[in-house]
């Protein structure tokens, strides 16, 4: 659950979402909606990708994500616990 705390606090890997949530992307075609350089990009994805937050699948010689909103259901459910009495936001 830390991690992915930690891959949503920065805005550009919520931007990166956001993108994904509308369709799958390159890891290039990501960096062209942002003004930095591409290692950056990649490490930004890099950080989703050990949340779990973005899959990445191998087509031919490009990488292509997605966002898995598994994860993101499952936060959701976490986020929703806290909000009921006696629910358990353990996150276990």
């Amino acid at each position: 659950m830390n991690d992915i705390w930690r891959a949503l606090s920065d805005p550009t890997r919520r931007q990166i979402l956001t993108l994904l949530r509308r369709e799958n992307l390159t890891a290039g075609q990501i960096a062209d909606h942002f003004d930095m350089t591409k290692p950056s990009i990649s490490h930004h994805l890099n950080v989703l990708k050990q949340a779990g937050l973005v899959d990445a699948e191998k087509q031919g010689q490009r990488i292509v994500y997605s966002i898995n909103t598994t994860i993101l259901q499952d936060l959701m459910g976490f986020l929703a616990g806290l909000t009921r009495p006696g629910g358990d936001s353990t996150g276990a």
